[in-house]
Protein backbone atom coordinates (compact mmCIF):
# COMPACT_ATOMS: atom_id res chain seq x y z
CA UNK A 1 0.00 0.00 0.00
CA UNK A 2 1.61 3.57 -0.88
CA UNK A 3 0.19 5.46 2.74
CA UNK A 4 -0.35 3.39 5.62
CA UNK A 5 -4.22 4.04 7.68
CA UNK A 6 -3.89 5.69 10.11
CA UNK A 7 -6.50 5.00 13.36
CA UNK A 8 -6.23 5.74 17.24
CA UNK A 9 -5.54 2.20 18.10
CA UNK A 10 -4.86 -1.20 16.68
CA UNK A 11 -6.02 -4.25 18.14
CA UNK A 12 -4.65 -7.83 17.26
CA UNK A 13 -7.31 -10.48 17.81
CA UNK A 14 -10.77 -10.17 17.46
CA UNK A 15 -11.81 -13.29 19.84
CA UNK A 16 -14.39 -11.26 22.38
CA UNK A 17 -11.61 -9.86 24.50
CA UNK A 18 -10.36 -8.12 20.86
CA UNK A 19 -13.81 -7.06 20.05
CA UNK A 20 -14.35 -5.92 23.87
CA UNK A 21 -11.22 -3.77 23.49
CA UNK A 22 -12.75 -2.56 20.30
CA UNK A 23 -16.27 -1.92 21.49
CA UNK A 24 -15.07 -0.01 24.92
CA UNK A 25 -12.92 2.07 22.25
CA UNK A 26 -15.98 3.20 20.10
CA UNK A 27 -17.97 3.97 22.37
CA UNK A 28 -15.36 6.44 24.38
CA UNK A 29 -15.26 7.73 21.17
CA UNK A 30 -11.66 6.23 19.42
CA UNK A 31 -11.34 4.56 15.98
CA UNK A 32 -9.86 0.86 16.75
CA UNK A 33 -8.82 -1.19 14.05
CA UNK A 34 -8.87 -5.31 14.63
CA UNK A 35 -6.61 -7.31 13.29
CA UNK A 36 -7.18 -11.08 12.76
CA UNK A 37 -5.00 -13.87 11.42
CA UNK A 38 -8.15 -16.24 11.70
CA UNK A 39 -11.77 -15.94 11.19
CA UNK A 40 -13.70 -13.50 13.15
CA UNK A 41 -13.95 -15.13 16.80
CA UNK A 42 -11.78 -17.47 15.57
CA UNK A 43 -11.29 -19.28 18.58
CA UNK A 44 -14.62 -19.95 19.45
CA UNK A 45 -15.27 -21.07 15.86
CA UNK A 46 -13.21 -24.05 16.60
CA UNK A 47 -14.51 -24.60 19.81
CA UNK A 48 -16.16 -28.23 20.10
CA UNK A 49 -20.06 -28.03 17.60
CA UNK A 50 -22.08 -28.68 20.68
CA UNK A 51 -20.27 -26.47 23.45
CA UNK A 52 -22.09 -24.87 26.04
CA UNK A 53 -20.66 -22.72 27.85
CA UNK A 54 -19.70 -22.78 31.55
CA UNK A 55 -20.79 -19.01 31.75
CA UNK A 56 -24.00 -17.76 32.07
CA UNK A 57 -25.15 -15.19 29.57
CA UNK A 58 -25.21 -11.72 31.40
CA UNK A 59 -21.01 -12.69 32.56
CA UNK A 60 -20.48 -12.95 28.73
CA UNK A 61 -22.39 -8.96 27.84
CA UNK A 62 -20.62 -6.14 26.90
CA UNK A 63 -21.14 -2.55 25.92
CA UNK A 64 -24.70 -2.81 27.24
CA UNK A 65 -25.90 -5.11 24.83
CA UNK A 66 -28.45 -7.50 25.98
CA UNK A 67 -27.54 -11.27 25.82
CA UNK A 68 -30.31 -13.45 25.16
CA UNK A 69 -30.19 -17.22 24.58
CA UNK A 70 -32.41 -20.01 24.51
CA UNK A 71 -31.29 -21.94 28.04
CA UNK A 72 -29.57 -21.45 31.41
CA UNK A 73 -26.46 -21.31 29.42
CA UNK A 74 -25.35 -20.08 26.03
CA UNK A 75 -24.02 -22.62 23.27
CA UNK A 76 -21.01 -21.90 20.73
CA UNK A 77 -23.28 -20.90 18.25
CA UNK A 78 -25.20 -18.44 20.09
CA UNK A 79 -21.45 -16.76 21.36
CA UNK A 80 -20.96 -16.54 17.34
CA UNK A 81 -24.13 -14.56 16.60
CA UNK A 82 -23.76 -12.50 19.37
CA UNK A 83 -20.28 -10.88 19.60
CA UNK A 84 -20.67 -11.11 15.75
CA UNK A 85 -23.74 -8.87 16.48
CA UNK A 86 -22.05 -6.47 18.33
CA UNK A 87 -19.37 -6.15 15.80
CA UNK A 88 -22.49 -4.88 13.83
CA UNK A 89 -23.86 -2.70 16.51
CA UNK A 90 -20.49 -0.90 16.95
CA UNK A 91 -19.55 -0.72 13.23
CA UNK A 92 -16.28 -2.08 14.38
CA UNK A 93 -13.43 -2.00 11.48
CA UNK A 94 -11.88 -5.55 10.79
CA UNK A 95 -8.99 -7.18 8.82
CA UNK A 96 -9.19 -10.63 8.67
CA UNK A 97 -7.61 -13.61 7.50
CA UNK A 98 -4.46 -11.13 7.63
CA UNK A 99 -2.18 -11.80 10.34
CA UNK A 100 0.00 -9.35 12.38
CA UNK A 101 3.86 -9.50 11.57
CA UNK A 102 5.86 -6.76 13.44
CA UNK A 103 4.88 -4.17 15.31
CA UNK A 104 7.54 -0.76 15.47
CA UNK A 105 7.83 2.65 17.02
CA UNK A 106 8.14 5.40 13.99
CA UNK A 107 7.80 8.66 15.91
CA UNK A 108 5.03 8.80 17.77
CA UNK A 109 2.72 5.92 16.48
CA UNK A 110 3.36 2.48 15.93
CA UNK A 111 3.77 0.72 12.47
CA UNK A 112 1.60 -2.46 12.39
CA UNK A 113 3.02 -4.63 9.15
CA UNK A 114 0.99 -7.49 8.28
CA UNK A 115 1.35 -11.32 6.47
CA UNK A 116 -0.57 -8.88 3.59
CA UNK A 117 2.42 -6.58 3.27
CA UNK A 118 -0.26 -4.19 4.37
CA UNK A 119 0.93 -1.40 7.19
CA UNK A 120 -1.41 0.49 9.39
CA UNK A 121 -0.49 3.33 12.04
CA UNK A 122 -1.66 4.32 15.40
CA UNK A 123 -0.36 5.98 18.83
CA UNK A 124 -1.36 2.51 20.95
CA UNK A 125 -1.53 -1.20 20.27
CA UNK A 126 -3.45 -3.80 22.40
CA UNK A 127 -2.39 -7.58 22.10
CA UNK A 128 -5.56 -9.36 22.22
CA UNK A 129 -3.90 -12.63 20.69
CA UNK A 130 -5.91 -15.46 22.77
CA UNK A 131 -3.58 -18.87 23.20
CA UNK A 132 -6.07 -21.36 21.32
CA UNK A 133 -3.75 -21.48 18.14
CA UNK A 134 -1.06 -22.81 19.82
CA UNK A 135 -1.48 -26.30 21.72
CA UNK A 136 1.17 -27.64 24.60
CA UNK A 137 2.33 -30.11 22.53
CA UNK A 138 3.12 -33.85 23.80
CA UNK A 139 6.57 -33.52 21.91
CA UNK A 140 7.03 -37.62 21.69
CA UNK A 141 7.53 -39.58 17.88
CA UNK A 142 4.93 -39.66 16.24
CA UNK A 143 3.02 -36.85 17.21
CA UNK A 144 2.86 -35.55 13.41
CA UNK A 145 1.03 -38.35 12.47
CA UNK A 146 -2.90 -37.49 10.65
CA UNK A 147 -4.68 -39.14 13.53
CA UNK A 148 -3.24 -37.03 16.07
CA UNK A 149 -4.74 -33.70 16.49
CA UNK A 150 -4.84 -31.20 19.76
CA UNK A 151 -8.79 -29.86 19.17
CA UNK A 152 -11.96 -31.51 19.27
CA UNK A 153 -14.91 -30.72 17.16
CA UNK A 154 -17.32 -33.40 17.37
CA UNK A 155 -18.14 -37.07 17.73
CA UNK A 156 -19.46 -38.63 14.79
CA UNK A 157 -15.56 -39.53 12.66
CA UNK A 158 -14.97 -41.69 15.89
CA UNK A 159 -17.58 -44.01 15.66
CA UNK A 160 -16.43 -47.21 17.15
CA UNK A 161 -12.24 -45.98 16.63
CA UNK A 162 -9.88 -46.73 19.34
CA UNK A 163 -9.75 -43.47 20.43
CA UNK A 164 -7.05 -41.94 23.25
CA UNK A 165 -8.06 -39.15 25.03
CA UNK A 166 -4.70 -37.22 26.54
CA UNK A 167 -5.59 -35.05 29.92
CA UNK A 168 -7.31 -34.97 33.02
CA UNK A 169 -9.13 -31.27 33.17
CA UNK A 170 -12.67 -30.41 31.89
CA UNK A 171 -11.56 -30.57 28.02
CA UNK A 172 -10.10 -33.95 28.15
CA UNK A 173 -12.89 -35.28 30.28
CA UNK A 174 -16.15 -33.69 28.35
CA UNK A 175 -14.40 -35.23 24.90
CA UNK A 176 -13.94 -38.78 26.61
CA UNK A 177 -17.60 -38.63 27.73
CA UNK A 178 -19.00 -37.10 24.37
CA UNK A 179 -17.30 -39.63 22.23
CA UNK A 180 -18.37 -42.53 24.98
CA UNK A 181 -22.03 -41.66 24.47
CA UNK A 182 -20.98 -41.74 20.51
CA UNK A 183 -19.74 -44.86 20.76
CA UNK A 184 -16.34 -44.65 20.54
CA UNK A 185 -14.10 -47.00 22.13
CA UNK A 186 -12.33 -44.41 25.06
CA UNK A 187 -9.10 -44.62 26.90
CA UNK A 188 -8.24 -41.58 29.03
CA UNK A 189 -4.59 -40.68 29.81
CA UNK A 190 -3.38 -38.27 32.51
CA UNK A 191 0.01 -37.68 34.09
CA UNK A 192 -1.36 -37.13 37.14
CA UNK A 193 -3.00 -39.33 39.56
CA UNK A 194 -5.93 -37.95 39.49
CA UNK A 195 -8.37 -36.00 37.45
CA UNK A 196 -7.85 -32.14 37.96
CA UNK A 197 -9.80 -30.43 40.56
CA UNK A 198 -10.94 -27.84 38.35
CA UNK A 199 -13.20 -30.14 36.75
CA UNK A 200 -16.92 -28.85 36.79
CA UNK A 201 -18.59 -30.33 40.04
CA UNK A 202 -21.74 -31.87 37.81
CA UNK A 203 -19.21 -33.64 35.26
CA UNK A 204 -16.93 -35.64 38.01
CA UNK A 205 -19.27 -37.85 39.27
CA UNK A 206 -20.36 -38.97 35.08
CA UNK A 207 -16.47 -39.29 34.82
CA UNK A 208 -16.10 -41.13 37.72
CA UNK A 209 -18.76 -43.75 37.42
CA UNK A 210 -18.04 -44.64 33.90
CA UNK A 211 -14.61 -45.13 34.20
CA UNK A 212 -15.43 -47.70 37.28
CA UNK A 213 -17.72 -49.82 35.49
CA UNK A 214 -15.33 -50.11 32.93
CA UNK A 215 -16.85 -47.90 29.92
CA UNK A 216 -14.10 -45.79 29.46
CA UNK A 217 -11.07 -46.67 30.39
CA UNK A 218 -8.13 -44.56 32.56
CA UNK A 219 -4.40 -44.88 33.09
CA UNK A 220 -3.52 -42.16 35.68
CA UNK A 221 0.26 -41.46 36.40
CA UNK A 222 0.84 -42.27 33.14
CA UNK A 223 2.25 -40.76 29.56
CA UNK A 224 2.51 -41.21 25.85
CA UNK A 225 6.03 -41.98 25.12
CA UNK A 226 5.07 -42.83 21.27
CA UNK A 227 2.44 -43.14 18.86
CA UNK A 228 2.11 -45.45 15.46
CA UNK A 229 0.11 -45.97 12.70
CA UNK A 230 -2.18 -49.16 15.23
CA UNK A 231 -0.70 -48.11 18.64
CA UNK A 232 0.36 -46.02 21.06
CA UNK A 233 3.21 -46.45 23.66
CA UNK A 234 2.54 -45.88 27.21
CA UNK A 235 4.82 -45.56 30.54
CA UNK A 236 3.31 -45.64 33.91
CA UNK A 237 5.26 -43.84 36.92
CA UNK A 238 7.30 -46.67 38.17
CA UNK A 239 6.07 -49.55 35.18
CA UNK A 240 7.62 -50.71 31.85
CA UNK A 241 6.31 -49.24 28.84
CA UNK A 242 3.56 -51.52 27.08
CA UNK A 243 1.36 -50.49 24.07
CA UNK A 244 -2.00 -50.65 23.23
CA UNK A 245 -4.06 -50.48 20.14
CA UNK A 246 -5.53 -47.23 18.96
CA UNK A 247 -6.66 -45.58 15.84
CA UNK A 248 -6.57 -41.71 16.81
CA UNK A 249 -5.30 -39.51 19.44
CA UNK A 250 -6.82 -36.45 20.31
CA UNK A 251 -4.71 -34.76 23.06
CA UNK A 252 -6.46 -32.01 25.31
CA UNK A 253 -3.27 -30.77 27.41
CA UNK A 254 -3.96 -27.62 26.90
CA UNK A 255 -2.23 -24.17 25.03
CA UNK A 256 -0.59 -21.23 25.76
CA UNK A 257 -0.35 -17.68 23.81
CA UNK A 258 2.33 -17.00 21.09
CA UNK A 259 5.31 -16.08 23.34
CA UNK A 260 7.74 -15.50 20.21
CA UNK A 261 5.36 -12.77 18.84
CA UNK A 262 5.40 -11.26 22.29
CA UNK A 263 8.88 -11.00 22.38
CA UNK A 264 9.40 -10.08 19.45
CA UNK A 265 6.92 -7.01 19.74
CA UNK A 266 9.24 -6.12 23.17
CA UNK A 267 7.44 -7.98 25.69
CA UNK A 268 9.06 -9.15 28.53
CA UNK A 269 8.23 -12.58 29.86
CA UNK A 270 8.63 -14.21 32.93
CA UNK A 271 11.44 -16.88 32.68
CA UNK A 272 9.58 -19.04 34.70
CA UNK A 273 5.98 -18.44 34.29
CA UNK A 274 5.91 -16.90 31.09
CA UNK A 275 4.08 -14.23 32.74
CA UNK A 276 4.20 -10.74 30.53
CA UNK A 277 5.24 -7.38 32.00
CA UNK A 278 1.95 -5.32 32.42
CA UNK A 279 0.53 -3.08 34.78
CA UNK A 280 -2.65 -4.73 35.85
CA UNK A 281 -3.99 -0.92 36.86
CA UNK A 282 -3.69 0.01 33.08
CA UNK A 283 -2.71 -3.30 31.47
CA UNK A 284 0.25 -1.36 29.37
CA UNK A 285 3.43 -3.68 29.16
CA UNK A 286 6.66 -2.72 29.71
CA UNK A 287 6.85 -1.68 26.05
CA UNK A 288 5.37 2.00 26.24
CA UNK A 289 2.14 2.50 24.65
CA UNK A 290 1.80 -1.44 23.85
CA UNK A 291 -1.12 -3.09 25.86
CA UNK A 292 -2.06 -6.53 26.51
CA UNK A 293 -5.87 -8.20 27.32
CA UNK A 294 -7.00 -11.58 28.02
CA UNK A 295 -5.66 -14.53 28.47
CA UNK A 296 -2.43 -13.59 27.28
CA UNK A 297 -2.06 -11.97 30.37
CA UNK A 298 -1.87 -14.96 32.44
CA UNK A 299 1.62 -16.87 30.95
CA UNK A 300 1.61 -20.35 32.41
CA UNK A 301 0.07 -19.93 36.21
CA UNK A 302 -2.05 -18.04 35.26
CA UNK A 303 -3.80 -18.62 32.10
CA UNK A 304 -6.70 -21.07 33.49
CA UNK A 305 -7.88 -17.76 35.97
CA UNK A 306 -8.73 -15.87 32.95
CA UNK A 307 -12.11 -16.11 30.93
CA UNK A 308 -14.28 -13.65 29.01
CA UNK A 309 -15.88 -12.39 32.09
CA UNK A 310 -12.99 -10.97 33.45
CA UNK A 311 -10.84 -10.81 30.62
CA UNK A 312 -13.52 -8.10 29.14
CA UNK A 313 -12.51 -5.88 31.80
CA UNK A 314 -9.21 -5.16 30.52
CA UNK A 315 -10.92 -3.46 28.24
CA UNK A 316 -12.15 -0.63 30.45
CA UNK A 317 -8.72 -0.80 32.36
CA UNK A 318 -6.66 -0.17 29.06
CA UNK A 319 -9.14 2.52 27.08
CA UNK A 320 -9.54 4.55 30.46
CA UNK A 321 -5.22 5.12 30.52
CA UNK A 322 -5.55 5.86 26.74
CA UNK A 323 -8.29 8.11 27.29
CA UNK A 324 -6.06 9.77 29.87
CA UNK A 325 -2.74 9.95 28.10
CA UNK A 326 -4.93 12.12 25.10
CA UNK A 327 -6.02 14.11 27.83
CA UNK A 328 -9.81 12.77 27.09
CA UNK A 329 -10.71 11.83 30.73
CA UNK A 330 -14.77 11.69 30.04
Amino acid sequence: MSKEQQYDMIIVGAGPIGIACGVEAKRRGLRPLLIEKGSLLNAIYEFPTNLVFFSTSNLLEIGDVPFITSGPKPTRLEILRYYTRLAEHYELEFKIYERVEDIRRDGEDYVVRTSRQRSYRAPFAVLAIGFYDFPNMLDVPGEDLPKVSHYYREAHPYYRQKVAVIGGQNSAVETALELYRNNADVTLIHREPALGRSVKYWIMPDIENRIKEGSIKAYFDTVVTRIDADTITLQTKGGDPFTIENDFVLAMTGYHPDYDFLERVGVELNPETKKPSYDPVTMQTNVEDIYIAGVACGGLTDINKIFIENGREHAKLLVADILKKLGRNS
